[in-house]
């Protein structure tokens, strides 16, 4: 496979040698991956061992052999890695923050060096579907479209991807198209790339069976694919705005909220944490873990110094209504692997000039809560999920917490 030497502009690029020609494509990563700085071009004649090597001192491959076979190094490099690392990971204990970042460390290695075996895109005629130039390759073209629509230069000549990501954006193009059954809408979600898979249900059946005393009118701060808004307007509430700072988000929100009929009473916004004007309920559902986030994946799970959760805390009484509420939806997991104190998110609470109304606590159901081979496993058996009902604070209140 011969990629054309192209110009390229208005995007990372790779450069690299192909029989004694300098070709180059656009680099795309709808993770936000930055272009590696080291780049070979690669074929079926790479062994497992010479792609660990090149994977460990940072050196991206650009595979231009046969699809399949890429595919099946790919996971050879993935087992090697593993039993690399077998024993190196210990099962963090209940509390051990130093245990979980040697964890979260080594994944992190892990995935950035599957991440560098590259695979081409090109485009046969402008604005027709994308292709990988690959024997034996699947089609892409869809998938491709889902994820990196945005890219510059979609559409037209070449670019270069990575394998582990495209795999991925392949999986969740099945996740968009068939959607995510959730009883408490109705109906099905369809989650952008990106956008968190909403597959964890006990925190949308807090939001499902909370009090609602006024229906007027919601805030769903980080609305993500929408789907708490959507319970919202499913239990009555007349009209929710929801906030997101990612146009992927923005979009996915408002597409659900047309797929399920609700355009009308529910639209997203982009806008970082609060819409103008305040509200009788404000909702937030913040990343449960605090840590830095690597990747626009990462960033669904991990709040770098909470800030996000205390950003919210910190808000919130300028935006509620006198007699208005704010749920905050949060796991403890977070306490219970020592990143963050109970202590904290109560402090932060009362600075706010916020007290506690009520605590609804639920436990997990998700299939990790009961894998004994999960690494975090003594963690997420005692996980429990809450909906704490906050209000600003009245004279003379008592404690809650």
């Amino acid at each position: 496979m011969t990629i054309i030497p192209e110009p390229i502009a208005d995007s990372p690029s790779l450069t690299w040698d192909q029989a004694g020609v300098t070709a180059s494509a656009r680099w795309w990563s709808a993770n936000g991956r930055p272009a590696p700085k080291k780049l070979v071009a690669v074929d079926d004649r790479l062994t497992t061992v010479q792609a660990v090597k090149y994977a460990a001192q940072g050196t991206a491959m650009l595979w231009l052999g046969d699809f399949y076979n890429a595919k099946q190094i790919l996971s050879a490099i993935d087992r090697r890695l593993a039993k690399g690392r077998s024993g190196a990971a210990a099962q963090p204990v209940i509390g051990d923050a130093d245990a979980f970042y040697r964890l979260r460390q080594a994944r992190a290695q892990r995935s950035r060096m599957m991440s560098l075996m590259l695979v081409p895109l090109a485009f046969d005629a402008p604005g027709g579907a994308a292709t990988v130039p690959l024997p034996r390759a699947p089609q892409v073209g869809p998938a491709v479209e889902f994820a990196y629509a945005q890219e510059p230069g979609f559409g037209a000549g070449h670019a270069v991807v990575s394998l582990q990501e495209l795999t991925g954006i392949q999986s969740a193009y099945q996740w968009y198209l068939t959607g995510i059954d959730i009883p408490a809408v109705n109906g099905r979600i369809h989650p952008h790339y990106g956008t968190f898979l909403p597959t964890r249900h006990e925190y949308v059946d807090l939001v499902a069976q909370a009090p609602l005393s006024n229906p007027d009118l919601a805030f769903d701060v980080g609305t993500g694919t929408g789907l708490l808004a959507a319970v919202l307007v499913n239990r009555g509430v007349k009209q929710v705005v929801g906030t997101d700072i990612h146009q992927r988000a923005v979009d996915c929100a408002n597409e659900n909220f047309a797929r399920l009929g609700l355009q009308d009473a529910a639209e997203a916004q982009l806008t970082s944490m609060f819409p103008e004007g305040r509200a009788p309920l404000i909702v937030c559902n913040p990343p449960w873990l605090p840590g830095s986030a690597a990747t626009t994946l990462d960033a669904a799970v991990y709040d770098p110094g909470s800030t996000m959760l205390l950003q919210f805390l910190a808000g919130l009484p300028r935006h509620l209504t006198d007699d208005g509420e704010g749920w905050l939806v949060l796991s403890d997991l977070a306490e219970l692997l020592g990143l963050r104190s109970r202590q904290l998110l109560l402090d932060a609470i009362d600075q706010a000039g916020l007290e506690v109304i009520d605590r609804l606590d639920t436990a997990p159901r998700h299939q990790r809560a009961a894998d004994r081979a999960d690494l975090l496993h003594a963690a997420r058996s005692r996980e429990v999920a809450s909906l704490w009902r906050l209000r600003t604070k009245r004279p003379s209140s008592p404690p809650l917490g």
